[in-house]
């Protein structure tokens, strides 16, 4: 089901992907992309499985959960008629970070 051309990750890995290939070239980058991912789990993980301290083992990320996430916020981008920039913004660090979720947790492998 998610790993159709219509899932939202397959979109987003495509057009952000190549992105994490600057992080050898920016060191600050890294920083960013790993407090945006850290977010994106906050975000998924608590309201799905409870506070952090009582989550037993490692957290994991699902991958329909981390697509209902992009398709919610890339819905935000377009009512606010967002483009992309150049350079990095909120946006750009957020769904470079799920890109680095996706790669992190195979999201889209078979």
């Amino acid at each position: 089901m998610n790993d159709s051309p219509d899932c939202p990750l397959v979109g987003v890995a495509a057009t952000y992907m190549p992105r994490l290939s600057e992080f050898s070239f920016e060191p600050g980058l890294v920083a960013a992309v790993d407090q945006h991912a850290a977010a994106v789990c906050d975000a998924l993980i608590p309201a799905q499985r409870g506070p952090r301290d009582r989550i037993p083992g490692p957290r994991t990320v699902r991958r329909e959960e981390l697509a209902d996430y992009v398709l919610g916020f890339t819905d935000w981008l377009a009512e606010v008629d967002w483009v992309e920039p150049v350079a990095h913004d909120f946006a750009t660090l957020r769904l470079t970070a799920v890109c680095w979720l996706i790669r992190e947790y195979d999201l889209l492998g078979a």
